[in-house]
């Protein structure tokens, strides 16, 4: 299974490891699923991780470890395809990777703007509870390899 997670909701796991979002990490980093991701997102991580409200809750070392992992673990996308959907021109970048790495869910706790659209091509966009939902009813294709994309 493939998985597109929003920069959103791994700022909230690397601020509290002991939430839903910290959970659904913690999933990956144990190969429960494989994480699309892009130079894109990394770059949003590490800029939105030195925001003012966020520095002195996230250490260097903490988003330096994840952004190692995607590197070592994620499936990194070189290209991304001109996708102009979204009402959030910002986000757009998500839905392209989720298209581009054949992702089969978004996870967002963006509301107004990727919950809305319930969908982009073949990827379900979810919020963090409903994701895990959906892992704990179907845990063997949850744990199928992230090479394998139905």
């Amino acid at each position: 299974m493939r998985v597109v997670i929003d920069t959103n909701v791994i700022i909230s796991a690397l601020i509290t490891d002991i939430s839903l979002p910290g959970y659904v990490v913690s999933l990956w980093r144990d190969n429960m699923f494989g994480v699309v991701t892009s130079q894109e997102q990394i770059t949003e991580l590490r800029r939105v991780s030195q925001y003012p409200k966020l520095r002195g809750r996230l250490t260097p070392a903490l988003v330096g470890s994840l952004i190692n992992d995607l590197y070592e673990i994620g499936i990194l996308l070189n290209k991304l395809p001109d996708i102009s959907i979204c009402s959030d021109p910002c986000d757009d970048y998500l839905l392209a990777m989720a298209e581009a790495g054949s992702a089969d869910y978004l996870v967002t706790g963006d509301k107004r703007d990727l919950l809305a659209l319930k969908h982009h091509k073949a990827t379900r966009i979810v919020s963090v509870s409903e994701f895990l939902s959906l892992i704990r009813a179907h845990p063997q294709g949850a744990k199928r390899s992230p090479d394998i994309n139905p």
